[in-house]
């Protein structure tokens, strides 16, 4: 079965489509919210297509209701995409006992350990399953979407999963951005619980497989010249505050790495909202609309 439209939106002169479908990587009905410029609508030619994950307890509303990437999107004509943060009614135990693990909690990462390892599988959703939902033949929507240039972004532990699965999948995407990215989960209490809980405490090493610090510095990426990586962090923000993003260790690594074309901006005074994410949610969809031919 392909996508159901739940709803249609109007939104900066073109359509916000709220969607479900039944997903075989998570084994559970999956929400996401798919943004049409006008561009797109108008001319009926296909567009390029800017993933952007949310971060804990986020649906796909969060993001489309608060962040003001259409403002942004319809102005350079692409498209954006808000999938959901985990999978939602498995019912498994302990699912909803906390707020920064569980549903609404995935991580972008495919769990090993069980339960979690029956449907909390969001590497492989967001890569795999979805964007083949979405381009396919089969979707109403394939018309639209240009398969072959997509970006990705992301805030908070949706910064981290824009991060990860960028550095993880070269060539995938034409560029990354990220908003107050965790970026070195290893090394922070959010990072630790999830990964101890979705992969196993004791894996360590498979821990750094999906950390952004960890990953810059590996032979994907070592010395790379032009790694198109925008993030912005807010010196106003708590969680910054608390050691829970770590920027500074994610660019060290790309100095020690010999990284080119990152950039980390701290923006004075903004905290981890998305009164932060609304300010500056133009200039990263100029990030991704420079990669992917629009500027």
């Amino acid at each position: 079965m392909g996508l159901t439209v739940k709803a249609t939106i109007a939104s900066f002169g073109g359509k916000l489509f709220k969607l479900s479908h039944p997903s075989t990587s998570t084994g559970t009905d999956m929400a996401v919210n798919l943004y049409l410029p006008p561009q797109a609508l108008k001319s009926q030619t296909k567009v390029p297509v800017l993933f952007y994950l949310s971060g804990l307890t986020c649906t796909p509303d969060n993001c489309s209701e608060k962040g003001f990437f259409q403002h942004g999107a319809s102005q350079r004509g692409l498209a954006i995409v808000y999938p959901d943060t985990s999978p939602r009614g498995l019912n498994l135990p302990g699912e909803k006992d906390a707020w920064d693990f569980g549903e609404g909690a995935g991580f972008y990462v495919d769990a090993t350990q069980e339960p979690w390892a029956k449907g909390y599988k969001m590497d492989t959703y967001i890569t795999r399953e979805l964007p083949s939902v979405l381009f396919g033949a089969d979707s109403e929507f394939g018309k639209y979407l240009d398969a072959d240039k997509v970006s990705i972004t992301g805030h908070s532990m949706g910064g981290h999963g824009a991060l990860t699965l960028y550095l993880k999948n070269p060539g995938m995407y034409k560029s990354v951005s990220a908003f107050a990215p965790i970026a070195n989960p290893c090394e922070c209490a959010w990072g630790k619980k999830a990964f101890a809980g979705y992969l196993g405490e004791e894996n360590k090493e498979e821990w750094k497989k999906h950390d952004a610090t960890e990953l810059i510095k590996g032979e994907k990426w070592r010395g790379h010249k032009d790694a198109r990586v925008l993030v912005d962090v807010g010196t106003g923000d708590n969680f910054y505050k608390q050691g829970q993003l770590l920027p500074e260790n994610f660019e060290k690594a790309v100095k020690e790495a010999g990284v080119e074309g990152v950039t980390v901006r701290y923006q004075e005074d903004y905290d981890h909202s998305y009164y932060f994410m609304a300010s500056f949610s133009d200039e990263h969809v100029d990030h991704a609309a420079k990669y992917l031919g629009l500027l």
